[in-house]
């Protein structure tokens, strides 16, 4: 088996390719050793001591460095757990547990109170997200999570290589805000939830 590996924007994250689906739907990030404990995949990393995020895409796992660590040490480490994980076939998730059901936004709470009669822009704004950013962005190793639209204002959350990077404000502010703003002419704002 073979591991591809790509950089993403975020110079501390590596984006690593198994060749093979990590998540048969959704997304999950695990951003604490306490939350990796409902993977043994993303326990494994975290065990490390030099990870502080763990992401699964569809067909990629991204992994941040904590500050100062040196991929040079790191990547090999992190490539021979993903290489025993994906070899042995083991779980992705805990047996038993439901850690890999991603919660929608509308149920883990959004960060503003949505009015019913914005329906019709929420739903552009989300087909937007889904058809043109949420590829893109898997692309650099990350997601996009939808958190909330009032009075012209959406809120976003990035996830994953997109979270913390360098470049993630002018990604929102630049890349996602315009598109927007053109496609939905409601759309006034952007904001990082």
């Amino acid at each position: 088996m073979f591991i591809e590996t790509e950089t993403t924007p975020n110079p501390a994250s590596l984006k690593f390719l198994p060749g093979q689906q990590v998540m048969g739907q959704g997304t999950r990030e695990f951003a604490t050793p306490e939350a990796a404990e409902a993977s043994p995949l993303a326990q494994a990393i975290f065990d490390t001591g030099e990870v502080v995020n763990v992401f699964f895409g569809t067909d990629f796992v991204t992994v941040t460095a904590a500050p100062g660590v040196n991929w040079t040490d790191l990547k090999p480490q992190v490539l021979a757990i993903l290489l025993d994980h994906f070899v042995s076939q083991a779980p992705l998730f805990a047996p038993g547990s439901a850690a890999g059901i991603s919660v929608p936004p509308e149920e883990e709470g959004m960060l503003v109170e949505e009015r019913d009669e914005d329906s019709d822009i929420i739903a552009q704004i989300n087909d937007l997200l889904e058809t043109r950013v949420r590829p893109a962005v898997a692309g650099d190793g990350g997601d996009i999570q939808y958190r909330g639209y009032r009075d012209g204002i959406v809120h976003l959350q990035m996830q994953g290589a997109c979270s913390g990077c360098p470049s993630s404000t002018a990604t929102l502010k630049h890349g996602i805000e315009g598109l927007l703003k053109h496609y939905v002419p409601e759309v006034v704002e952007v904001r990082a939830a």
